[in-house]
C-alpha cells in the first residue's frame, strides 16, 4: 500500500535506489518478444506458444522459457540455436516496433533530477539490453545495468539485485525494484529489498497483488510519485 510522505519519512523510508526491470516496465517489446519468439519455435519444428504463455514467461530469460514452453525435449544443438534464431529475429524486429511506454522519459527525467541512483536488472542479455536503452533514448539515465549473462541465477533469484547492492554498496531498505512481472518482484524480495509492481506489463494487476508488493503503479506519473515521496 502506498504510505503518506510524511509517514513514510518518520520511519525513514527513503528510496534513493531505483532498479527497474526492462520489458514491459521501461520498454514495451511485447510486439518484438512475440514475433521473434514464435518464429524460433516455428523455425525448430515446434508448435509456437500461444500469445497467453508467452506473456507468461515474459518476465525471465529465454534460457529458461524456451524450455519450459517446448512441447518436446530439445537437444542441446537446437536449443542453443533456437536462442540465436530468437536473438537475430528480435533484432531485427526491434528497429520497427520497440517503444517505451508513455511518460517514460519524463519519469527518469525527474528522479535523475532528483539525485537518485539508477539501475536496470533484466532477464535479456546485457548487449541486446543496453543497445535497447540506446534505441529508446535513454541509457543515460542509468548509472549500470544487469543483464542475463552477467550472472550465474537468473529471476526470480536475487542475484541480480544482488550484484548491484555488492558493487555501489547500496542500503537495502532505500533500494526498489520496479517490475511488471511477477518474477521482478519475487526476485526483489528475496534480495530484502522494497518491490514495486506496475500494471501496464506482461502480468494482470491482480496477478502482482498476490506477490504483496509495497507499492502499485497504474502509470508513470503515478510511479514517479510514489518513487519521490517514499
Amino acid at each position: 500500500m502506498h504510505e503518506a510522505p510524511e509517514i513514510a519519512k518518520i520511519i525513514g523510508m527513503t528510496l534513493k535506489n531505483i532498479i527497474f526491470d526492462f520489458d514491459g516496465t521501461l520498454g514495451d517489446s511485447e510486439k518484438v518478444g512475440m514475433a521473434a519468439t514464435k518464429e524460433a519455435f516455428t523455425a525448430y519444428g515446434l508448435t509456437a506458444p500461444s500469445t497467453e504463455t508467452i506473456g507468461h514467461y515474459m518476465g525471465i530469460p529465454i534460457e529458461i522459457s524456451f524450455k519450459e514452453m517446448a512441447d518436446r525435449e530439445l537437444t542441446d544443438a537446437e536449443f542453443t540455436g533456437m536462442l540465436a534464431e530468437f536473438r537475430k529475429r528480435y533484432q531485427t524486429y526491434e528497429k520497427d516496433y520497440l517503444r517505451s511506454f508513455p511518460g517514460t522519459g519524463e519519469m527518469l527525467k525527474r528522479l535523475a533530477e532528483a539525485n537518485l541512483q539508477l539501475f536496470v536488472a533484466s532477464s535479456k542479455h546485457g548487449e541486446s539490453l543496453k543497445r535497447n536503452l540506446e534505441i529508446l533514448g535513454i541509457a543515460h539515465f542509468f548509472k549500470d545495468v544487469v543483464g542475463s549473462d552477467m550472472v550465474t541465477n537468473y529471476k526470480p533469484h536475487p542475484e541480480s539485485i544482488d550484484v548491484l547492492l555488492d558493487k555501489y554498496d547500496l542500503d537495502k531498505n532505500e533500494t526498489v525494484m520496479v517490475g511488471d512481472a511477477i518474477f521482478d518482484l519475487q526476485m526483489g524480495k528475496a534480495a530484502g529489498v522494497k518491490t514495486c509492481a506496475v500494471t501496464w506489463g506482461s502480468h494482470a494487476e491482480e496477478k502482482l497483488r498476490a506477490e504483496s508488493p509495497d507499492f502499485v503503479a497504474h502509470d508513470n506519473a503515478e510511479l514517479t510519485k510514489i518513487l519521490l515521496e517514499n
